[in-house]
Formats: C-alpha cells, sequence, structure tokens
C-alpha cells in the first residue's frame, strides 16, 4: 500500500503540464472561432462587391449613349442649336478630366465606396432633373451632375477592384467592363424603341435609365453603413485591403536578430513613395498609361460619334448603319472579359496592345477603301481595336502595388487621358465639314492608332509608378 501512495502522487505532477497545455490549446480554438464568425459576412459582403461593381459599371454609359440616341429630338425640344449640341459630344470627357482628378481625395476623406454611393447618386439625380429644367443651360447643368458621378466611379472602381479582390485583378476587372459595355449598348440599342413606348416623349425615354441608377445606389449604401470605417482607413496611403489579413511577415518576431536592417531599408521607401506622397508625374509609365488612355479614348468617342454617318454616306441604309454601331459596341462585352484576364497573365502586355492596334489600322483602311463593301468586317475590326479600354483599366490595376497607388494613378491616366480625348471628335467634325468627305476624318484615325500602339507598349511594361517615382 505504501508503495502505491508514493505512485499515486507521481501523476500529479503530469498533471499541472496538461493544464499548462491547455492554456495554449484555447488560444487557438478561440482564434479559430473568431476566424470562423466573420467568414459568412465576408463572404457575403465579398458578393455585395460584385454586385455593387456590375451595377455601378452598367450606370457608367447610360447617362450619354441615351442623349446621343436621342440628340435630335432634344435639340428639337430645347431648342438648342447646332453649336450647343456638337458641345454636348465634347462634355462627358471634359467632365470625367475635372471631375475625376478629386476621387482619390474624397475616397481618402470618406471612403471609396461612399464616394461611389454619391456618384450613383448624383447619377440618378442628374437623370431625374435634366429633361424637365426647361432650358439647354439647365439640361447641360444637370447632365454636368450625372457625367461628375460617372467620373468619380470611374476613377475608383479600379481601387475597388483591387482593394478588395488583389488576386483576381484580371477577372474581376473584366466583368466591370464587361458590364460597362452591355450598359452602353443596351442604352443605345433600347432607348429609341422604349421612348416610342412611352408615346414619343424624349422625356421619359431619358429619366427611364435614372432606374438602373437608383438600383445601383442600394449595395453602396449597404456596404458604407457596414464597412466605412474599415474603408477609409484602407483608402490612406500604403493601407492594406479592407478585409485583408495581417500577413505573417508583418508580426516581428521579438528574439530576432539585426531586427531594423530589414525594416530600415524596405518601410521608408515604401512609406516616400505611397498615398500623398506618390509623385505620380515623375512615373515614366504614368505618363505613358494616361496617353494610352487619352487615345484609346479618343478612338472610343470617334466611333461612337460618327462610324454610323460614315456608313449612311457610303450608302448604307439608316437602320443597318445604326446595327453596325451596335456590333462595334457589342464587341466589347465579350472580348472586356478575356482581354483583362489574358492581360493579368502576361509580364508585359505590349503583345496585346499591338493586336488591337492592328485590328484598328485593318479597320480604318477597310473604311477608307471599301466602306459599303465589307461594312460588317469593319465593324467587328473596330469593335476589337476599341476593347483598349478594359486593357487599359487592368494596366492601371497592375502598374502600381498599392491601393493608393492605383487610386492616384487612375485618377491622373483617366483625368489626363479625358483631356487629351477632347479635340478628337470635333477636329473629325471640321475635317469632315472642310474637306466634303471621310478621306481626311479616317487617315487622322488611322494615324492616331500609331502612338498608340507605341505608348501602349510602354505602357505595359513590368514596373510600378511607385519604384519610378523613388526612382
Amino acid at each position: 500500500m505504501a508503495p502505491e501512495e508514493t505512485r499515486t502522487p507521481t501523476p500529479s505532477p503530469p498533471l499541472p503540464r496538461p493544464a499548462a497545455d491547455t492554456r495554449p490549446l484555447a488560444d487557438p480554438r478561440s482564434l479559430a472561432d473568431t476566424a470562423a464568425e466573420p467568414s459568412a459576412p465576408r463572404a457575403w459582403t465579398t458578393r455585395l462587391v460584385v454586385a455593387g461593381i456590375v451595377l455601378a459599371a452598367l450606370n457608367l454609359r447610360p447617362a450619354i449613349t441615351s442623349l446621343g440616341a436621342l440628340l435630335e429630338e432634344v435639340r428639337d425640344g430645347l431648342g438648342m442649336s447646332g453649336s450647343v449640341a456638337g458641345l454636348l459630344t465634347s462634355v462627358p470627357p471634359l467632365c470625367f478630366a475635372v471631375f475625376g482628378i478629386t476621387a482619390p481625395r474624397l475616397a481618402r476623406r470618406f471612403g471609396s465606396a461612399a464616394v461611389v454611393c454619391a456618384g450613383m447618386a448624383a447619377i440618378t439625380a442628374g437623370l431625374v432633373i435634366r429633361p424637365y429644367l426647361g432650358g439647354t443651360t439647365g439640361f447641360l447643368a444637370a447632365s454636368a451632375l450625372a457625367l461628375m458621378g460617372i467620373a468619380v466611379s470611374n476613377v475608383l472602381m479600379p481601387v475597388i477592384v483591387k482593394r478588395w479582390f488583389p488576386d483576381r485583378v484580371g477577372s474581376m476587372t473584366g466583368l466591370y467592363s464587361m458590364a460597362l459595355a452591355l450598359g452602353t449598348s443596351a442604352a443605345a440599342a433600347v432607348t429609341v424603341p422604349l421612348t416610342g413606348a412611352l408615346g414619343d416623349d424624349w422625356h421619359l425615354g431619358l429619366v427611364v435609365w435614372a432606374g438602373l441608377a437608383a438600383a445601383a445606389v442600394l449595395p453602396w449604401i449597404v456596404l458604407t453603413r457596414t464597412h466605412g470605417a474599415a474603408d477609409r482607413a484602407t483608402t490612406s496611403p500604403g493601407a492594406p485591403r479592407a478585409d485583408a489579413p495581417v500577413p505573417p511577415a508583418a508580426v516581428a518576431p521579438t528574439g530576432t536578430q539585426d531586427p531594423a536592417a530589414p525594416a530600415a531599408r524596405t518601410v521608408p521607401r515604401h512609406a516616400s513613395t505611397d498615398g500623398d506622397d506618390l509623385r505620380i508625374t515623375r512615373s515614366r509609365t504614368a505618363w505613358a498609361l494616361a496617353v494610352f488612355f487619352g487615345l484609346q479614348a479618343t478612338a472610343a468617342y470617334i466611333t461612337m460619334g460618327w462610324m454610323a454617318q460614315i456608313f449612311r454616306d457610303a450608302g448604307v441604309a439608316a437602320g443597318t448603319a445604326g446595327l453596325l454601331l451596335a456590333v462595334t459596341m457589342v464587341m466589347g462585352v465579350p472580348l472586356a472579359f478575356v482581354i483583362p484576364r489574358l492581360a493579368t497573365r502576361l509580364p508585359r502586355q505590349g503583345p496585346i496592345v499591338v493586336v488591337l492596334g492592328l485590328c484598328g489600322l485593318a479597320g480604318y483602311a477597310g473604311l477608307y477603301l471599301a466602306p459599303a463593301a465589307g461594312a460588317w468586317a469593319w465593324a467587328l475590326l473596330l469593335g476589337i481595336s476599341n476593347c483598349a479600354f478594359p486593357l487599359a483599366l487592368t494596366m492601371v490595376g497592375m502598374r502600381a502595388r498599392t491601393g493608393a497607388g492605383v487610386a492616384k494613378l487612375s485618377a491622373f491616366a483617366q483625368s489626363a487621358g479625358y483631356l487629351i480625348s477632347i479635340p478628337g471628335p470635333l477636329l473629325v467634325g471640321v475635317l469632315y465639314q472642310h474637306s466634303g468627305g471621310w478621306g481626311l476624318p479616317i487617315a487622322l484615325m488611322a494615324g492616331l492608332m500609331i502612338p498608340q500602339i507605341a505608348v501602349g507598349i510602354l505602357a505595359g511594361r513590368d514596373r510600378t509608378v511607385e519604384d519610378e517615382a523613388a526612382g
């Protein structure tokens, strides 16, 4: 009995061991519980972000293309002069350039989700009031309000994609670009028959698109209320994604030797080139991307404004010319999803730039030599060429390292690019009027494609604007 009694105390020392071991085991269990708890809300939030991106993208062009479809009725209804009507074609890029540059600062102050939400609300308000203000000045002012909402949302869409989907920039940019192309082509194709169904009232034909914009406000209201504080924090310079986990490398072990050596070389370098300290104009890639964006926007606005007229002057029926333009715009729906995914898998995007540029040159050559005989082929080729837009958006997300860097690069490239694109449609109209034909305007379009290819190759190089600005 005595030896057995001496044996019983011996198991007692191991008892503290399990007790000590159970404490660390409790921490991972609690960490697992806390990690499991937000997983469902996080998945729900991700789906809400996707819905918000798609709805926002659908609303970034109907305010423009619906007006283009009813421009003659609007001119007659408001007594608008021809010069003012021509000015309307340059108002969208002008507003995109002026208001787009303010988007990063607004996002830092209020959060990108709140700014996009306000942008969708501005689009809604502008579309509702512009047909009923009773004059040209009020119509232009309300249009500018809607375009202001489009401008800030244009700039912040790549930022939101980069922050919420850093490992799926290509696919999400493709989804966003595809929705944008769908909204553009749908407004151009549906507005006229929809107006006829509403009693041929052009006021209602324009106002009806406010309903789509109002629907886009809803997911962004929810995101602003649930993630507003985190969104403002992650929009600050150098901040990570709102729902991104802290990487293990960010937690420094206490027993490391020479802890200051790696940190001193990396952290100050990034801090000096991120966010407010990033001098975007010192980056050659930023300038190349801005010029590329501007030249592709020039080609797109010329196509939207004048291609149908080119076909009509060549003897193509008016209805067929409208269908040809719709085909050109619809090409952006499937290709806008394919091209960004392909671009993110390549270290350099120059080859894609060259292919798109060659398609544009072939399309312009066809318009010059045989506009009516090969009309459908030229429409397809120019539709492929116009997909430089989703490629430019993808490169914005790839050429900056941080969310704040993407915001600055997006604002700079789009604002400078839209300024570059303003004279294009007007210059084509002047050349057409003074030359009496389409030879010189088509030569101008083809000539602009050469520098577009050149700067696109430069913008597609594998580098970041932060590194160039620091250098």
